[in-house]
């Protein structure tokens, strides 16, 4: 990293920062704020805190600190630093405890709760899961990522199975599977509206959406090389009448694939705030169902998708394992609310 010296001649910077975010400004990029494009990339960061960065010297494009009024423009490289490591690097032990459903010498599966961040990141430096694990076992193998244990994750407000490496063969056999697609992943999500196909298959690229930096998008036609291959299986397990009750099982294992796909092909996930599931999309204009759906809001305040089975081969003993979960009770008690209310909008048609 550089500055600009006393003698207006570019010096080495001091080696300790380091970089916390970095961002390339794709073609077409438009002249915009540092700061507003920051907040388009950075999640859970406020624009006071990237304006204070940028007023300490911590922002730079191409390799040298700028104000927050500087406009980023195609090609630029955009740079967060500080002077400390990023925090998702220094893990902290913690005593969280953990729902284990099997563990051994080479692993462990844990039921994730919701509202459990996976690994630390920006705005969630404590209360993770690999926190909670790095109390409890020691070295444990880091993924490609320098993640301790991790062979793959879920969103925070997803619930449900995760398998742990817990020696680096565990973690390369693993990983393995999970890239040749060969580990058998089943969630279970309640969605808006009715899915008429009893069971079909979603294909469609994923990437990066091009204006919400937080959300994914698919990509077809000549876009499609934006993002990756992803595929999904679904299969309708039970029908409410403005929503649905699916079993969609992963092919691929790209970030938020459900959540994207099912909004790809107009079933959007059931209160799903970042992908607009947590507008009422599929119902009457009654204020009763606004209430009604309300509560079901209320009862599931999170997007309703749980990892509820989980099968894979044993690293050390070539084992088929399987495990599975019953869904968690804000869920149950959500899709029972719906249930309800399809029956007795069924009974008062009839």
């Amino acid at each position: 990293m550089k500055k600009e010296g006393d003698n207006n001649e570019v010096e080495a910077q001091d080696e300790t920062l380091y970089e916390h975010h970095k961002f390339v400004a794709k073609i077409g990029q438009k002249p915009l704020r540092v700061d507003k494009f920051l907040m388009n990339f950075i999640e859970n960061a406020t624009r006071n805190k990237i304006q204070k960065a940028a007023k300490t010297g911590n922002i730079y494009v191409n390799d040298e600190p700028v104000k927050q009024n500087y406009k980023v423009k195609a090609g630029d490289i955009v740079q967060v630093m500080f002077e400390h490591p990023p925090y998702e690097f220094l893990l902290t032990p913690e005593n969280i405890p953990l729902d284990i459903v099997y563990e051994d010498d080479s692993l462990l599966v844990i039921n994730k709760p919701a509202g459990m961040v996976v690994h630390p990141g920006h705005g969630n430096y404590s209360g993770t899961l690999i926190n909670a694990l790095i109390y409890h076992i020691d070295n444990l193998p880091n993924n490609s990522s320098e993640r301790p244990g991790l062979v793959h994750r879920i969103d925070k407000d997803t619930s449900g199975l995760l398998v742990v490496a817990k020696t680096e063969h565990a973690m390369t056999h693993l990983s393995k599977q999970f890239f040749d697609k060969t580990s058998d992943r089943e969630y279970v999500a309640l969605v808006w509206g009715n899915v008429e196909e009893d069971e079909g298959k979603i294909e469609g690229n994923i990437g990066r959406h091009p204006k919400n930096r937080l959300q994914n998008t698919v990509y077809e036609g000549e876009d499609e090389l934006k993002g990756k291959p992803a595929v999904t299986h679904y299969k309708v397990l039970e029908r409410f009448g403005y929503v649905s009750l699916v079993s969609c099982k992963l092919e691929t294992g790209r970030t938020h694939q459900i959540r994207v796909h099912m909004k790809h092909i107009g079933h959007t996930l059931f209160n799903d705030e970042r992908y607009g599931g947590d507008q009422i999309l599929k119902g009457t204009t009654f204020s009763k169902y606004k209430q009604f759906v309300d509560n079901c809001f209320k009862v599931l305040p999170r997007q309703a998708l749980h990892a509820k089975t989980l099968g894979f081969i044993h690293p050390e003993t070539g084992e088929e394992l399987s495990f599975d979960t019953e869904i968690p009770q804000d869920m149950q008690d959500c899709i029972e609310k719906w249930r309800k209310y399809s029956k007795n909008l069924k009974n008062n048609l009839e």
